[in-house]
């Protein structure tokens, strides 16, 4: 984070932990994550699939943390996380999980499930600025696989985003599984928000598969906030930490 003459600006960065394991799940490979995530340096991280616990991995996967992968990837450098469980199962459950290093004033998890389908939800938390009375609005999304529950999805994501104060700085990043590209005019209508790769490209970046990248599914959307240099993380050592390459971007208040 630094302060310049015109303002205030963070670095972000969202990535699909893939529950710590490679693609397809050959190896765990959540430490090498970690070291990779502290090298940005970014100042908030927006984890997507991250592992909140596990019954049976413990067991069975050597170097499994003792504590939830958001804390084990927070460790000393991120002071403050939060943690929206979605899917739940015999075992355990995942979910988002957000990792900053300004103080979480406060945080909700908005389920965003359509009936019938896997859960999603919405981890949204309120971030207090240094020297700033200025809240800042962050939301970390994974939506569905298919079209019709995306766009219902996003359609919850906007009545939330319309219940905040207009002015307030506002950064949502995360997996939006949308490869047909739809999201973006969807969401500049309904919340008047920007990708920050269109902005600067005309359309948002490659992230999947990480090791070919084809598909634009992974975003980083901003409002009442100005962007520079963002850039999807070079192959190495990504491609074998996530099936999805990792997006940064530099916020300007």
């Amino acid at each position: 984070m630094s302060q310049k003459a015109q303002g205030f600006s963070f670095k972000v960065l969202t990535i699909n932990t893939h529950k710590g394991f490679t693609s397809f799940n050959r190896r765990f490979i959540l430490p090498e994550l970690r070291e990779a995530v502290r090298a940005t340096s970014a100042d908030i991280v927006f984890l997507q699939e991250v592992m909140g616990t596990h019954a049976t991995h413990p067991l069975q996967v050597e170097n499994w943390p003792d504590t939830p992968h958001y804390e084990f990837l927070a460790d000393t450098m991120w002071n403050d996380y939060a943690y929206g469980r979605n899917a739940v199962y015999p075992e355990g459950h995942h979910g988002n999980a957000i990792l900053s290093r300004f103080p979480i004033l406060e945080y909700e998890n908005r389920d965003i499930s359509v009936a019938g389908t896997e859960k999603r939800g919405v981890l949204h938390c309120h971030l207090q600025l240094p020297d700033r009375d200025q809240t800042l609005h962050v939301m970390c999304v994974h939506l569905g696989l298919r079209d019709a529950h995306r766009q219902a999805q996003m359609q919850m994501m906007c009545e939330m985003i319309a219940a905040l104060p207009p002015d307030a700085p506002l950064v949502v990043a995360g997996d939006f599984n949308d490869w047909q590209i739809r999201a973006n005019e969807m969401l500049k209508r309904c919340a008047n928000l920007d990708e920050v790769f269109s902005r600067k490209h005309g359309r948002p970046a490659r992230t999947f598969p990480a090791r070919f990248p084809l598909l634009r599914l992974d975003r980083i959307y901003v409002r009442n906030a100005g962007t520079s240099h963002p850039w999807a993380l070079p192959m190495r050592p990504w491609s074998h930490l996530s099936d999805h390459a990792p997006l940064a971007v530099e916020i300007h208040l």
